[in-house]
């Protein structure tokens, strides 16, 4: 993984302080409320995945600990994580 890339859809990774593996399903999220904010990650609990939206979890990068399982990657991931860092420097 590129040094700004961002985990593949899939990946398992653990947070700092976490005692539960979460499962990324999604990239580059925006959080809505009162002061909206952009997360890299939105994730749900391993092995359960999806229970319902109080068990999906918004969260960085950087707060990552451990990637226990880098989810799968193709040419068409290639193409988004291009598509995303051309973002990110717009």
């Amino acid at each position: 993984m590129g040094e700004n890339n961002l985990l593949p859809s899939g990946s398992i990774v653990l947070l700092e302080g976490g005692t539960k593996k979460l499962m990324i399903y999604g990239r580059k999220q925006i959080v809505v409320s009162e002061d909206p904010q952009m997360f890299d990650y939105i994730g749900v609990f391993y092995p359960e995945g999806y229970i319902n939206q109080e068990y999906t979890f918004a969260f960085n990068h950087s707060d990552i600990e451990k990637v226990i399982f880098e989810g799968y990657q193709d040419e068409e991931e290639i193409e988004f994580q291009q598509v995303l860092a051309e973002a990110a420097i717009d």
